[in-house]
């Protein structure tokens, strides 16, 4: 995928918002000159003269630029761009860090720390794609952190403050002025009137420290994604893999407990109803992780993904585009804990999808952390027990698997706990193949399903797994791996998606075809042996 920063192509850019193109919006940002106010590509508001506008590649940097946020199109509430989650250089995992909220937990220093370089070279880096410094991203996000909470709850607006990361309630009330140009009183009262923005009724709050609750704070919200958006197959992969105890589908949502930087959380998932927000509820018990909450969620569900582009080109072979038809927007299922991830995908080593769970399912009830009880609704009982506890976990702790296996799933745990393989937002993806693949036990499908829904490499391939080859024989595709991968390669750098198109070809329950996400009391899921 290109690298080359979309927002310094003047025409083009100016097209798209003349076209009102909402597959743009989170790719850049239009400031207008003459009002000095930034908005998103889509805003339907009138257009304005094409010498009149600027375009900036974040919000950060038109905020830096002196331009306020539009109030009607919200150009701060967009879905994320496509490039951060495709690319894997220095300034994309620097992105989808500051996204996690590694800059509130440990500053600037801290984030290039992470990346592996100074802090002076990391903001020279970033300045000179994307405008801002990380610390200016942070802050941009931090005002979205903050409105949300002032729109969806009755919180005080000192625990706001301090939730969504300021330091001090001055540089939240400035930060909100500058870039809303409102106060926070104003922001909540017109949330009130409307009832519009991120999300429904707004929570009650139990008052507490500030930062944090005595009881779990429900947050009510709206995630954007760009369309189209098959949730079939999305949310039939998600349930038919899931952990009882940690995941559950019941009354139309998806149900997830959440493991969080500063406490446990729990998240609850409608399919998109209006093709343009998915709907989501929050039980956080310390309010600093809503940004962490809803970062994690965005990823689950591959909600920055553009999947126009993805499908277009999956479309040019032959071979997939009937499947492309039947399915458009196919998503890449992806997770909330990377760790939790990786190893229950060693669980999952040549055994069926519900032999998989059984073992993930054992193992959670004896090394993972219990909910505390007021986070314990609709099935969920259990955290997915960390690396660090599978490492240290006796013998007879481990799922009956085969010895060879079991030795697996320890070497990956102490690998993961020690930072021997890091599989964090900013993990560079080459080194944790190669890292993965130093393993006993861990073949190339172990490594390449690890980077497709751990790290959500949208180019990795696990042409192996017999679901993608069954899917590619019944679609008029090699079945030999060999082959298939050779056919594969003109799928580049999109492998992962067409891995996703051909499971959900499949019958798979992991295809969604026995999900009804219209009934949502019909039975869940048909498993295949």
């Amino acid at each position: 995928m290109s690298t080359v920063p979309q927002h310094t192509d003047h025409v083009a850019c100016a097209a798209a918002v003349r076209s009102r193109d909402p597959r743009f919006d989170g790719c850049f940002v239009t400031g207008v000159l003459t009002t000095r106010i930034y908005c998103r590509p889509s805003c339907p508001a009138m257009t304005p003269r094409s010498d009149h506008m600027r375009f900036f590649p974040t919000a950060a940097a038109a905020q830096g630029a002196g331009f306020r946020a539009c109030k009607r199109c919200r150009p701060d509430a967009t879905p994320g761009s496509p490039q951060w989650h495709v690319r894997g250089d220095l300034v994309a995992r620097a992105v989808r860090l500051v996204d996690d909220g590694v800059v509130e937990r440990e500053g600037v220093p801290g984030l290039a720390s992470r990346l592996g370089y100074s802090t002076r070279q990391l903001q020279r880096l970033t300045l000179a794609e994307l405008g801002a410094a990380p610390l200016a991203l942070a802050r941009a996000r931090r005002a979205q952190t903050a409105r949300i909470l002032v729109e969806t709850t009755d919180l005080p607006m000192a625990d706001v403050a301090f939730a969504a990361g300021f330091a001090s309630i001055r540089s939240f009330n400035d930060t909100v002025r500058t870039v809303f140009a409102t106060t926070p009183r104003q922001l909540r009262e017109q949330a009130g009137r409307t009832g519009d923005g991120a999300g429904p009724a707004r929570a009650r709050h139990t008052p507490g420290a500030p930062g944090s609750s005595v009881s779990p704070v429900p947050v009510n919200l709206r995630l954007p994604l760009r369309t189209p958006f098959h949730a079939p197959s999305l949310f039939g992969h998600l349930v038919a893999t899931a952990v009882p105890g940690v995941e559950e589908w019941g009354d139309g949502r998806l149900h997830l407990a959440l493991r969080l930087p500063h406490g446990p959380a729990t998240a609850h998932l409608s399919p998109p109803t209006d093709q343009r927000h998915l709907a989501a509820t929050l039980r956080l018990t310390d309010l600093r992780d809503l940004t962490a909450a809803i970062g994690r969620c965005r990823s689950l569900l591959d909600l920055d993904a553009d999947p126009v582009a993805v499908d277009a080109d999956l479309s040019a072979d032959p071979g997939l585009a009937p499947l492309v038809t039947q399915a458009p927007g196919v998503r890449i299922p992806g997770g909330t804990d990377p760790h939790a991830l990786a190893l229950r995908v060693v669980l999952g080593q040549q055994v069926s999808t519900a032999a998989a769970r059984t073992h993930a399912a054992r193992l959670t009830r004896v090394l993972g952390e219990p909910l505390p009880g007021p986070l314990r609704h609709h099935g969920l009982t259990h955290q997915f027990p960390t690396a660090h506890a599978v490492a240290e976990a006796p013998e007879d702790a481990l799922p009956a698997l085969p010895a060879s296996r079991r030795r697996t799933l320890r070497s990956l745990a102490v690998a993961l706990a020690e930072g021997t393989v890091r599989l964090d937002p900013g993990a560079d993806r080459a080194d944790a193949r190669a890292a993965l693949l130093e393993l006993p036990g861990v073949g190339p499908w172990t490594t390449e399903m690890i980077l497709l829904r751990a790290l959500g490499d949208p180019d990795a391939w696990p042409g192996s797994d017999l679901g993608v080859r069954s899917a590619a024989t019944a679609a008029g595709l090699p079945g030999d791996v060999r082959t298939l991968e050779w056919r594969a390669s003109g799928w580049r750098p999109w492998r992962g998606y067409a891995a996703a198109l051909l499971w959900a070809s499949s019958d798979h329950a992991a295809a969604g075809t026995g999900l009804r996400l219209d009934h949502p009391e019909r039975p869940l899921l048909r498993e295949r042996p």
